[in-house]
């Protein structure tokens, strides 16, 4: 029942585009609070209900760098090979993945999903960052509040 929820809101991705601005919007809102509380103690409280809907609704990762509302409500990460910027070259005729044949591109669902966003459906084209694995297991609006999740971890700065 759960997994066909999901299926089915990941499929008719402009319903969640619109909860997704809604749900900035109010993080945005209460951003000053959650400074003042301070941003660890906010994590512990948000994360739980987060990892909880995520994992129901998109098979979330929890990567700590949610990039859903640019992927057609498709969490990248459930790629065996964790591509966030496009499939790879393995991508078969028939929309399947090269590493499991039965399973749907993710890449292709979020490319089919986009074009039923009016909202983000644009932002598949954008580059988007490497995944920084020391955001795993936190909130992704945490992060998006304080601009975590944009950042390049310190040693890949380091060989630049």
């Amino acid at each position: 029942m759960i997994s066909f929820m999901g299926r089915w809101f990941r499929d008719h991705p402009h319903l969640l585009e619109w909860a997704y601005r809604l749900a900035q919007w109010i993080f945005r809102g209460l951003h000053p609070t959650i400074r003042w509380l301070g941003y660890e103690r906010a994590n512990q409280w948000i994360r739980f209900p987060e990892d909880f809907s995520k994992q129901i609704l998109f098979d979330c990762r929890v990567c700590g760098q949610c990039i859903l509302h640019s992927t057609g409500m498709t969490c990248p990460m459930t790629c065996p090979k964790n591509l966030r910027n496009g499939p790879c070259g393995g991508v078969r005729t028939n929309g399947h993945c090269e590493v499991y044949p039965d399973m749907r591109c993710v890449w292709v669902e979020a490319y089919e999903r986009t074009k039923k966003m009016p909202i983000y459906g644009h932002e598949l084209s954008l580059l988007q960052p490497p995944v920084n694995r020391r955001l795993e297991g936190t909130s992704a609006w945490i992060n998006m509040l304080t601009g975590v999740d944009k950042k390049l971890p310190v040693e890949w700065n380091k060989n630049t």
